[in-house]
C-alpha cells in the first residue's frame, strides 16, 4: 500500500459525494453530446471570513486523494439504476450508467498551495477538462475547500492573538462529526495549531497529541489532593493537574505538593490547567504560587470556550497564561459556519483541439460581488522590500500587464511597474487525472503558513477592522468582463 493510500481518510472511491443535479447535468451534457466539450471552471470565495482581512488555503492534498481515486464502481452504479424520476421511471439510462461505469479522469487542475495566504475572488483551484467530469467534481472541491480553508484561517487567528505561546486544539467532542473532526483537527495544525487532543488525527496526520486527565477524575476520588497522587503515580511523566474541579488556588497548592513529590522522585511535574473562572486573575495568583514554590518553568493552560478575540483580551489583561488549549470555537469556525466559495465557469471551448477557440463566460447577478470573471484565470502576487503589496488576477489567453484596477471601484487602479518581483500562485496539481504535485509534509505547510503571514502588513492580519490588501483585475481582463458584462444586459 502505498504512503499516500495510507494516509487517507477513506478506503474507498468517494464519487457519490455529489449533489444529484451535477450528475443530472453531467447526464444532459451525455445526451446532447457535449460531454467532451472542453471547460474551465474555477473554485473561489467572495468574502473573507470572521471579517478578517485574509483566508489560509487548506486542502488541496485532500483533493488529491479524491481525485487519484475517483471511479464509480460497481455499487455506485447499482444504486444510481435505482434512483427515479417523477414519474417512476429510471432516472439515469442503463447507457448511461455503463459510461460513469468506464469514466476515468483527464482533468488538469492548477491549485495554490497549501498554506497560501488568499483573499476574495482569487481563484483556489482551477479545473480544465470535458465539461461532464468538471461538472461532476463541483461539490467534493467545494466540500473539502471550504471546511479546510475555514478551519485553518481561523487556527491562524487564534494563533496569532496567543503570539509566541502555543495552541492546542482540544474540539474533538464538539466538532460536526467523525470527519469534521478530523478535517478540523488537520486544518487546525496547518493554521499553527502545535498539537491535538485527537488521537486518531495524530495517527492518520502525524499531528501532535496532547492531553492529561478531566474532571472526571478529580471526583472519582474522594479527595483532590489523591486523585493528583494518584494520577502523578500512574503517569508521572505526563502531569498537567487541572486544579478547578472544586476551589481553583487550593487546587493549585495541591497540585504544587504532588509536584514536590514528584521532584523528588526525579521527575518534573509539567503544570497546571484553569478550565473556568476569571482566567486572568487566577493565572497571575497561580504563577505567583507555582513561582514560590520553584515551579517557574510550569505552564499554565487555559481552556474554556476560548477564541481569539477572548485569547487577545486576557493578554491585555496580563495573563499568565502560557498555553491555549482550544475546542468548540475553533473546530465549529464558531462565528462564521461557512466559508461560501463557489465554483463558476470561466471557459468553455468545443474540443481540446488547438484550433478550437475559447468562449469566455461570465455569470450576471443583481449584486455586483456576485457576477463572475470569465477567462482562464491566474493571480500573480507582487513583492517589494517590504513583502507582498498587491495581487492581480489575470486572464492567461491574454497575459498580463502592468495595471490592475479594483473590480468593485474602477476608479481605483495601479501600476505594479515597481514591484521588485512576482510569483503567480496557482500551481500544477494534476494533469490528465493523474497527480503530479508532490505531497507535502504537514509541518512543511504549517511552516509556510508563518512565512506566508509575515510577508503582509500587520494591518491586512488584524483581527479587528483589518486593512484591505489590494487586489485587482488585470486591465484587460477588466475589460473584457465589462464588456460580456454589457453584451449580456443588452
Amino acid at each position: 500500500m502505498s504512503q499516500s493510500r495510507k494516509n487517507s481518510v477513506y478506503d474507498t472511491s468517494l464519487s457519490l459525494l455529489t449533489d444529484l443535479y451535477q450528475l443530472t447535468m453531467a447526464y444532459g451534457y451525455w445526451k446532447q453530446g457535449h460531454a467532451n466539450k472542453e471547460a474551465i471552471f474555477h473554485l473561489f470565495f467572495r468574502k473573507n471570513p470572521f471579517q478578517g482581512g485574509y483566508v489560509v488555503t487548506a486542502g488541496q492534498q485532500l483533493v488529491t486523494d479524491f481525485l487519484r481515486d475517483f471511479r464509480f464502481g460497481e455499487d455506485d452504479i447499482a444504486y444510481l439504476a435505482t434512483i427515479e424520476g417523477n414519474d417512476g421511471a429510471a432516472l439515469f439510462s442503463s447507457e448511461f450508467l455503463n459510461y460513469l461505469r468506464e469514466l476515468e479522469l483527464i482533468v488538469d487542475v492548477e491549485a495554490m498551495p497549501e498554506g497560501t495566504v488568499a483573499f476574495p475572488h482569487q481563484p483556489l483551484l482551477r479545473v480544465r477538462g470535458p465539461m461532464l467530469q468538471c461538472q461532476l467534481l463541483e461539490t467534493a472541491l467545494l466540500n473539502i475547500i471550504n471546511f479546510q480553508t475555514l478551519i485553518a484561517t481561523k487556527a491562524a487567528r487564534i494563533c496569532r492573538a496567543a503570539g509566541d505561546n502555543p495552541v492546542l486544539e482540544f474540539g474533538l467532542r464538539r466538532a460536526q462529526g467523525i470527519d469534521g473532526a478530523l478535517s478540523a483537527s488537520r486544518a487546525a495544525y496547518i493554521g499553527g495549531c502545535a498539537a491535538t487532543s485527537n488521537v486518531l488525527a495524530g495517527k492518520k496526520y502525524g499531528i501532535p497529541v496532547k492531553g492529561t486527565h478531566a474532571h472526571s477524575w478529580i471526583m472519582s476520588f474522594d479527595d483532590e489532593q489523591e486523585a493528583f497522587e494518584n494520577y502523578a503515580a500512574a503517569m508521572p511523566n505526563n502531569c498537567v493537574f487541572l486544579v478547578d474541579t472544586y476551589d481553583t488556588l487550593e487546587g493549585v497548592r495541591k497540585a504544587v505538593r504532588v509536584g514536590e513529590q514528584l521532584r523528588d522522585k526525579g521527575y518534573q511535574m509539567v503544570g497546571i490547567r484553569l478550565d473556568s473562572g476569571d482566567l486572568a486573575y487566577l493565572s497571575i495568583e497561580a504563577r505567583k504560587m507555582l513561582d514560590a514554590a520553584g515551579f517557574p518553568d510550569a505552564v499554565i493552560v487555559a481552556s474554556n470556550d476560548l477564541d481569539e478575540h477572548l485569547i487577545a483580551s486576557l493578554i491585555n489583561q496580563d495573563a499568565a497564561i502560557t498555553v491555549w488549549g482550544v475546542g468548540t470555537k475553533l473546530v465549529t469556525a464558531f462565528d462564521q459556519p461557512a466559508l461560501g466559495g463557489v465554483y463558476k465557469l470561466g471557459a468553455v471551448r468545443d474540443s481540446a483541439d488547438a484550433g478550437s477557440d475559447w468562449v469566455p463566460k461570465v455569470k450576471l447577478s443583481q449584486q455586483s460581488i456576485k457576477t463572475s470573471t470569465p477567462g482562464i484565470l491566474q493571480v500573480r502576487r507582487f513583492r517589494d522590500s517590504s513583502g507582498a503589496i498587491a495581487d492581480m488576477i489575470f486572464n492567461e489567453l491574454q497575459g498580463p500587464s502592468a495595471t490592475m484596477i479594483d473590480p468593485l471601484d474602477p476608479t481605483r487602479q495601479r501600476n505594479l511597474d515597481d514591484a521588485d518581483s512576482s510569483a503567480d500562485l496557482l500551481r500544477p496539481l494534476v494533469r490528465r487525472g493523474q497527480v503530479v504535485a508532490e505531497a507535502e509534509s504537514l509541518a512543511a505547510i504549517r511552516e509556510r503558513v508563518g512565512t506566508q503571514l509575515e510577508q503582509f502588513h500587520r494591518g491586512v492580519l488584524r483581527l479587528d477592522n483589518p486593512h484591505r490588501y489590494p487586489v485587482g483585475l488585470e486591465k484587460q481582463l477588466y475589460d473584457l468582463k465589462s464588456k460580456l458584462v454589457l453584451e449580456a444586459r443588452s
